[in-house]
Parts: C-alpha cells; structure tokens; sequence
C-alpha cells in the first residue's frame, strides 16, 4: 500500500471514529436515561407517589420510602436580562446544579418552560448520579394578568390558554415539542426526555382573592368538575372545579408518554383555608382555596397541597394575638411555626409542602415580620440564618417539603414600595437598586461588575488597579482633603478620599452634598453662614457610626412627596426648622390602615434605609458584612452609595426622579441628569470651624465643582459568590433523617 493510500486510509479511520463518536453522544444525551421506576396497575411509570400525608420516592428494591423535600426554587434569568429572555447557557445550568446538589438539596422548582438547554443540561448532570440525582418539579405558569383583569377564570379564552401551556410543558419535560422562539417565552426544539428527572408538577400562580370570589359569585350552582384523573369534590366552588379540571388536563397529556407524576396547584397564604381575625386588610381573608376540595380519581402517583409561606406576608403574621402561642426564646413569639401548625393540622390528610419561603438579604425592607424575620434589612449571615431557622420551622411541623425561593438574586424584580421610584420599568434590569428587596432573595449573591475590584475597607489601594478611564479624580478639592477620586458600578458610586490627617470621626465631620438637576435645598444647619448657587438633593454626612448616613433635601424627598400632603397624606406636614432641614433617607413599611376600608385601625410605618453601615465587603473576612457601605483607615476613607439614594431612578440611562408634582396614579417623572455635581466640607467639632471649597467667601458657584459623569449603558457586569446561607442550609439539611 503507497504512502498515500495509508493516509487515506488513516483519514477515513479517524473521520470515522469522531462519527460514530459523535452518533454515541447523541444517543448518550437525547435517549431516555436509564432508571428505576414503579410500575403502576396500568403500567404507566412512577417514582413519586403520595400515601396519606407522606411523600414517598421509589427505591428501586421494591419499596416506598418517604422523603423530605428540600431545594430551591431556579429563575429563569441572570442580571441584564428580564426572565422571559431566557439568557442562562448549559455552563450557568451545570454549574448550578453541581452546587445546589452538593448543598444536599434533591429538587429545584423551576416556575414555567425553560429553553431546551435547562432539560438538556439537567438530564447531561445527572447521568452520572445513579439513584441520587437532581429532581426538578415543573411549574405551569397560569394566565395571571389575564385573571386579575376579567376577575373570571372561566372567561376571556383563559380555560383554553391555560390548557394550551399545560400541554406545551408536559412535551417539553419530554422532549416532545418544537415551538418557535418568541419574545417573552421559551422555545426551540425539545428532544430531550427529562421524565425520569421530574418529581411533580404545579401548576398555577398565587390567585388574586377578588378574582377567585368573582369567579365563585358568577359560577354559582355550577356542577363540580368531573375528570378522569381528577375531579372536584361535592363541596368544591367554582373556583376549585376550574383547578380540577387543569389538573386533570396535566394528567391526562402526561400519561400519554407512559408516566405519573404527584400533582398540585399553587397557593399562598392570602387564599389559604384559615380565618385570621388579626388581619386587618379584607382582601387578605376575604376567601378560600382549598386543596382538600380537589381529588385524584385514578391517578396513583396521587396529589399535594402546595403553599407559598413567608414569615412578614400578610400582617397578620406580627399583629394577630391568636399566633402567639409559641414562644420564639427571645420573648416574643414564633408566628411562622404557629401559622404552620394550624395549617398543617388543617391538611392531616394529605402532603403540603412550603414551596416559597425565605428572606433577602437587601437595604431594603418593605414588611416586618415577628422577631426580626423582615423582608430585607439583613445582611448575608443574618439572612442565611434565617433561612434555615424557617426551614427547620417547616421540617418540624411535619410537611413534606420545603423549596426556598430563590436560588439566585435577580435584578429585574420589583417591590411595593420602591417600584413608583424605578423609571423606565423596562430597564430594572441593567442596574442593581439594593433598596428594592426582591432583587437579593437569593442564595447565590449576583453582585455588581465592581464589587469584587473595590473592597471597601476604608484602603485605596485597590482603587489604583482599576483602568483610568473608569475613575475620575479631582486634587485638593478643599482643605483637608487632598484628593478625592470617584468610580460607578451597577449598584453603587464608589468615593474615595485621601485626607491630609487621619480622619477621627470623634472631632470632625465630613460632608459631601450632591446635585443632579436644578432645585434642591441650602444645607442651613451642616454649612452654617455660607450659600451654594444653586441647591442640594441630597447629603452624605460622615462622622460617627450613628450618623454617618445619606440625608435627601425636604423639598425633594420623593418618600414624603409620595406619603405626604401631596400623595397619600399619610404623614403630617413638616413644620419651623424641620422645613428647611435634610431628612433621613426612609421607605414605607406598612401604609395606614383605618376602618371602614380595613378591620382595624394601624399607623403609617416607614424605615431609615439611608444609613451608611462601616464594616468591610472583603467576602475573605471573617468581618464580611454585605451591607457594608463606608470604612475608613488613617487618612483614608471609602463609601459606596446605592443609586436610588442620590435619587436615581435608572443611572443606566443617567434618569433622576424630578421635581414636578406627582402625575395621574401618583406617579413620578424623572429628568436626565449631566452628571453629579460634589461639594465636600469638613466641619472641626470643637471650634466649629468649616473648611470648604468657597475658602473665606461666604458663597460658591456650583458650577465650579467637581461633577462625575459617566456614559448610559447597555450590558452590565457582575459577579457570583455563594452567600454564607448556602452553608447554613446544607448544615440544616444534613441534619435531616428522610
């Protein structure tokens, strides 16, 4: 054989072997995994099963064993992207799952379809697991705009979308489906069968109680929906029939591919089957869904009641006496445990599972909860040890289950009390406002581009490894401070100042004033005798631990022009001196609550968020605090401010809430800013001298002073640190005998 020919040959040898290796891969990936399932009397496959009040899993020997179910819940996005882009690659998924299996959970929720790559790579990191893999438990998302807006779920086409989604998410688990990409929604083409992974379904989202008693009121005298998986009981409302049904549609196409599943429907504290006589707000109590009220017929991997639980939500959780019987050792009480028991004394019949719980870890809070269990205001430890003192609660009381919301932080989410302040809407996702708690539920801490580059530790040292064009510095900006440098990130503007002695916040106070847009305010009592140009919006004051913080001008504070005599009335007028004085930063709590429109009679309640906590972000640290906002050393100091304190509503595209009047529906509107323009003083607190940038002239031009521009942007940066919770959990996990 020449030469050529042996070539050839080897050519074809190894072309052929990269093929078959190929064909080998495919087959490895796309067929079915194997397994061990139960057979049921109609020979459909099963793993999951309920029997009474357990939730039980397959050994594989021929026995039914029960479990408890502990995970996560798993968003569909990463920061940049709104959830219905569907950005996260088979790398984000892998490495996910790794560390949510290596935390010892068995499940992770997912709430709707994902793209192909979340099956793909879920069925691709479990090969190798054996009987200990990953599950997940599919989640069907219902029309819920659709529902709160006709108040009817038998109306608008609802029944038939809804029923459209089921079938499409059953095809996708396996691998059965090929629809086309949409904006807002997964799609492509789904060939891999994650069947064997599936531990249940659930289907639905949190109802609106309005909607359920609409749909009730105009259905009445219906006759309970009778299925052939599922029907609704004797005792069933309207509402509870149409659930039925959808369960029973989920039934139905899934046994078409040869399995059963557990099933069950979402629910959540406010259409629970308790009555709640400390619940001051109607539509908290105002009507029931009840999981009992639902029956599997014929389907033998059975059913469970599902319910979204948080410590804070509704208020009832700190102002109902009949929840106090079980004392917290910290002399108050555990209402999230006695909420539990009397919930899970209800449901002595069948599984329930909490699959939401959990607290964020935010500057930001917007309810509290007994015993300090708020929805934000913790740091990382505080809240991961939270966390897994809710999921023993959970543990405990005898559920089946305990799914934490959230895996990972996600930047796109809003809350209550700071969405009015977050404008244009369609942008929360390029930024990280650490007031609005939503964002930071998770246990993978999603922070932004630079804070892993600047530790604040009150040392710049760090700040001379960033690129120069990203910091901006001005030299001897005033006596005392010889040079004051200025960088952005997603979530912060960084400040740094180098002093000409070391700063003793014992006899002097710094100051640095803010101004983004014409207005404002004179700061009369910190810069006493000396007049700005124009005014201030806001006032970084930096002394002592119980004073450094930000204050917002009177005339601008967008909390009280909301809550105020312009917006809600709901706090009183600013009166003498308080007029012309820097407010502290604060948020609404709770909005007040007066008879006949609520049960009871409660107070308008806000909290200070504008205080700046000294500590040190150095995650290598045994004093890591992630709310760490100032730290200073020797000559040093060093602060990050979030955004929405400097009155930013979207520094991605430079807007800042404004000065109009509040618009129809008590809305805001924002004008874009040039840039923050900086004053900074010093003020000596024995001799109450002030050292300024106006020298011995009693006024300053503003537009002499040093402003920090930046460039909108498009992409954002961002960095992934497993919070100390994920440890809390895993411990508490461990320590959990099914």
């Amino acid at each position: 054989m020449s030469k050529l020919a042996r070539k050839r040959m080897i050519l074809w040898i190894t072309l052929g072997i990269i093929l078959i290796g190929g064909a080998a891969s495919l087959v490895f990936l796309y067929l079915p995994p194997s397994h061990t399932s139960y057979a049921t009397s109609e020979g459909a496959e099963m793993k999951f099963q309920t029997s009474k009040d357990k939730f039980l899993r397959y050994d594989g020997k021929g026995n039914w064993k029960e479990i408890f179910v502990k995970g996560v819940n798993l968003g569909a996005t990463v920061p940049g992207h709104f959830p219905g882009e569907f950005p996260a690659t088979e790398e984000d998924y892998l490495r996910w799952f790794q560390q949510i299996h290596d935390m010892g959970a068995n499940v992770i929720r997912v709430y709707t379809i994902h793209n192909p790559v979340f099956y793909t790579s879920l069925v691709k990191f479990n090969r190798d697991k054996g009987e200990n893999p990953l599950y997940f438990i599919q989640g069907v998302y219902s029309q819920e705009e659709q529902l709160i807006e006709s108040k009817d779920a038998y109306g608008g086409g609802i029944p038939k979308a809804f029923e459209e989604d089921i079938d499409k998410a059953v095809s996708a688990v396996y691998g059965d489906l090929d629809i086309p990409v949409k904006p807002g929604f997964a799609g492509g083409k789904y060939t891999t069968n994650a069947g064997a992974y599936l531990m249940a379904w659930h289907i639905g989202t949190e109802w609106d109680p309005e909607m359920v008693e609409n749909t009730n009121k105009v259905h009445a005298g219906q006759a309970p929906y009778q299925g052939k998986y599922f029907s609704a009981t004797k005792d069933a409302s309207p509402f509870e029939s149409f659930l039925a049904s959808m369960l029973d549609r989920a039934a139905t196409k899934e046994k078409s591919y040869g399995w059963e599943h557990p099933v069950t429907f979402t629910n959540w504290v406010t259409t629970d089957v308790l009555k709640h006589p400390g619940e001051p707000l109607f539509q908290e109590d105002l009507v029931s869904v009840d999981a009992t009220h639902v029956k599997p017929v014929d389907w033998e991997a059975g059913y469970f009641a599902a319910y979204h639980v948080y410590p804070y939500y509704p208020d009832f959780f700190h102002l109902d006496k009949t929840l106090e019987t079980i004392p917290d050792g910290k002399g108050g009480f555990n209402t999230y445990k006695a909420y539990l028991r009397k919930l899970k004394a209800y449901y002595k019949d069948i599984p329930i599972m909490v699959t939401e719980y959990g607290v964020p870890s935010s500057l930001g809070v917007s309810h509290l909860g007994p015993g300090g269990r708020n929805q934000g205001g913790h740091n990382e430890k505080e809240q991961g040890e939270i966390n897994a003192s809710l999921t023993k609660d959970i543990y405990d009381e005898g559920y089946s289950g305990a799914i934490l919301f959230m895996w990972q932080d996600e930047w796109f989410k809003k809350t209550w009390n700071t969405m009015r302040f977050e404008i244009p809407a369609d942008r929360r996702s390029y930024w990280l406002n650490v007031l609005t708690n939503e964002k930071q539920f998770g246990v993978v801490s999603m922070g932004s581009g630079k804070s892993d580059k600047i530790i604040i530790d009150g040392k710049l040292d760090d700040w001379d490894t960033l690129p120069k064009e990203q910091v901006t510095e001005w030299q001897k900006t005033v006596p005392g401070i010889n040079r004051m440098r200025v960088t952005h990130d997603e979530a912060y503007v960084y400040i740094g100042l180098d002093l000409d002695k070391d700063f003793d916040p014992q006899k002097s106070l710094l100051y640095l004033g803010t101004d983004t847009e014409p207005g404002g305010d004179q700061p009369v009592k910190e810069l006493p005798n000396k007049k700005l140009s124009d005014g201030l919006e806001n006032l970084i004051v930096i002394g002592k631990d119980n004073e450094t913080q930000v204050k917002i001008a009177p005339s601008y504070d967008f909390h009280r022009r909301l809550y105020g005599q312009y917006g809600y009335w709901m706090l009183p007028e600013l009166k003498g001196e308080q007029q012309k004085a820097f407010q502290p930063w604060k948020l609404a709590v709770s909005l007040t609550m007066t008879p006949p429109d609520t049960r009871s009679s409660h107070p308008f309640q806000d909290e200070t968020v504008g205080t700046l906590k000294r500590g040190t972000s150095d995650r290598k640290s045994a004093q890591f605090d992630s709310l760490t906002s100032w730290q200073y050393s020797g000559k040093q100091v060093e602060l990050r401010i979030p955004w929405m304190l400097l009155g930013f509503a979207d520094p991605s595209s430079q807007q800042v809430i404004d000065y109009s009047p509040l618009k129809k529906g008590r809305t805001f509107s924002t004008t874009k800013t040039a840039g923050i323009t900086l004053v900074p003083w010093i003020v000596d607190r024995g001799t109450k001298q002030v050292s300024w940038p106006g020298g011995s002239a009693s006024t300053l031009n503003l537009k002499d002073q040093p402003i920090y521009k930046w460039s909108p942007w498009e992409t954002v940066e961002y960095t992934e640190h497993l919070k100390s919770g994920y440890y809390d959990l895993k411990d508490v996990y461990s320590k959990m005998n099914k």
